[in-house]
């Protein structure tokens, strides 16, 4: 993904673009933590709560957990790209 670099962390694996937390590894080191919009969390945790669990909001950002074993490739990559491009417009948007 264009303008994502990966940095290593004590905690583990970190995908920043620019200096924005994108996704990070899960304590448990099975799933991805990724940053999502409210709605969507919900829709994904109730349609396939295997895979998606909700994570405790940072910063008043909802979080949705990833279990990368029961992910398909597909909708991983849709959410790093919703994820992507929220970040970028939140960058745009004068402060």
């Amino acid at each position: 993904m264009p303008g994502v670099a990966e940095h290593a962390t004590a905690a583990g694996p970190v995908f920043r673009l620019g200096r924005r937390r994108l996704a990070w590894l899960a304590e448990d080191g099975v799933s991805l933590v990724v940053p999502i919009e409210e709605d969507e969390r919900a829709m994904l945790v109730a349609a396939e709560p295997r895979t998606f669990s909700p994570e405790a909001a940072g910063r008043g950002t909802p979080l949705v957990r990833i279990h990368l074993a029961y992910v398909d490739a597909g909708t991983l990559a849709r959410l790093l790209a919703q994820g992507a491009a929220a970040l970028t417009a939140q960058r745009k948007t004068p402060q």
